[in-house]
């Protein structure tokens, strides 16, 4: 199977050397040869033992409806074209923006740290482009393997449980495990752009002062541009108003203006960035102070050029949409004033 070609429901995943992708009917006989394994069975719940072959079709199929609902991401984990397991994700229809993250690994593939490349791949994945805040995880009490994987990625032990495993016919104690973009995500102090060279150097801000320039770009019919966090950025995932760190020597206005153009393509005038409110926020040892300003006019057309979903949302709806908190309390002001 040639990897390069998209599935038309999902993109793959890239992890070190391994492949995240839909399942496919052809992957069927490897699944059947790898979980129909005591070894593997035994620490997954929902795995009978014997596993039947037929099983290993219904389950792909299955798992290709889920992600064309939005339900569940279970994909195979693939190196060299070849199967070597599964990792997946499921929401949790009770608890909004909380999923279940699983893993399984052909019993000769163990110890090649497959497992926390694929199961952290899929976690960060998921935080940046899903609507979620928490990701979940058990493991039978006596799999420390797998405890140790889940520790190794960034999740906190969460407590106890009681599962039922079908392979054993039994039900088993769990240690439950959690993490959130606080434990997957990279510190927040990352990415400050260097002094660009035509400007004056000034004096630099305190050094527990962190300056961030922000802007609503608003459109002809009153919504508000909003831009995600793409996976590998701090707050993975989250919804913000476009712009960033000011370079040392900047304004906010000239921070704002490359930042349009860096990651939205469009050009603006300092005099088409009205100011509007700022943030005062305390941030990891550091304080924020975000700037926001307002525009209206611009050169270009606006499109994500770092890999960020953008949304166009009307003032009333801007509340519904996960946001850091230094941008939280300039939505009602915002609101209010459109």
């Amino acid at each position: 199977m040639d990897l390069d070609v998209t599935d038309a429901i999902f993109t793959p995943l890239r992890a070190g050397g391994l492949t995240l992708r839909a399942l496919q009917g052809a992957d069927a006989v490897q699944l059947h040869r790898l979980v129909n394994d005591w070894e593997v069975a035994r620490m997954l719940a929902r795995v009978p033992f014997p596993y039947p072959r037929e099983l290993a079709d219904e389950w792909i199929a299955s798992t290709r409806a889920q992600i064309e609902a939005g339900t569940a991401w279970h994909l195979a984990i693939t190196r060299d074209d070849a199967l070597v397991g599964c990792v997946g994700l499921t929401t949790a229809p009770d608890t909004p923006r909380h999923a279940e993250l699983g893993y399984w690994v052909g019993r000769r593939h163990w110890g090649q740290g497959i497992g926390p490349e694929a199961a952290g791949r899929l976690a960060r994945w998921a935080l940046a482009n899903l609507d979620l805040d928490v990701i979940h995880a058990s493991v039978l009490e006596e799999n420390k393997r797998s405890a140790a994987v889940l520790a190794r990625i960034g999740f906190l032990e969460d407590g106890w449980a009681e599962q039922d495993f079908t392979a054993r016919n039994a039900r088993l104690p769990v240690r439950r495990f959690r993490a959130g973009r606080a434990e997957l995500s990279g510190p927040i102090e990352a990415e400050v752009p260097e002094a660009p060279a035509a400007t004056s150097p000034v004096a630099a801000p305190g050094p527990n002062l962190l300056l961030v320039a922000a802007c609503a770009l608003i459109d002809s019919d009153n919504r508000v541009l909003l831009a995600r966090r793409p996976e590998g950025k701090p707050m993975a995932g989250l919804w913000e108003f476009p712009g960033g760190k000011l370079a040392p020597g900047e304004t906010p206005e000239v921070a704002l203006i490359r930042e349009l153009r860096e990651e939205l393509g469009i050009d603006v005038s300092a005099t088409c960035l009205a100011p509007f409110a700022f943030a005062s926020h305390p941030l990891e040892g550091r304080h924020l102070l975000m700037p926001l300003y307002l525009c209206r006019r611009w050169n270009g057309t606006v499109e994500g050029r770092e890999g960020q979903a953008l949304a166009w949302v009307r003032p009333e709806k801007l509340g519904g949409y996960a946001m850091p908190p230094a941008d939280k309390p300039l939505v009602a002001l915002l609101r209010d004033f459109l």
